[in-house]
């Protein structure tokens, strides 16, 4: 019997583990979105991102993040060049060591911040995370 309830628990983990959903592969083409988008979480934290990109170019890039009692970090695309358009788009700072990389996975666009302490206040730079904007519902966080 005891036998039985662990195969029994066994096949439920292990169909379990099958219903877990991964994200698709990022795709081999240019980045195409446009995305004017804001956010409010439950500590207090908020941003925003406005982002036209066409074809893998830039055209417009600004973010905020704002962090209570921690400060805030603020990018905006006249502070960079482009110096990448594939398989991510990669802006840099010039008079700087910030990068900003951007990407598609699935209905997903990311906006990874890399060495931009300078471009933020306080310790906001500890508290800074990727944006994410979800093209399904116009979304981000």
């Amino acid at each position: 019997m005891l036998r039985k309830l662990l195969l029994l628990l066994l096949t439920a983990l292990l169909g379990a583990c099958a219903l877990i959903e991964r994200p698709p592969p990022i795709p081999a083409r240019p980045l195409d979105v446009r995305a004017d988008c804001s956010y409010r979480d439950e500590t207090g934290g908020s941003g925003l991102l406005r982002l036209d990109v066409a074809a893998a170019r830039v055209r417009a890039f600004e973010a905020k993040a704002n962090f209570p009692q921690h400060g805030s970090c603020h990018f905006v695309l006249k502070d960079f060049r482009q110096t990448k358009e594939m398989p991510a788009i990669e802006l840099v700072q010039p008079s700087g060591s910030c990068i900003v990389r951007m990407w598609e996975q699935g209905t997903r666009v990311t906006v990874a911040f890399q060495e931009c302490q300078a471009m933020c206040t306080g310790s906001a730079w500890d508290q800074l995370l990727p944006m994410i904007y979800d093209r399904r519902d116009g979304s981000c966080a």
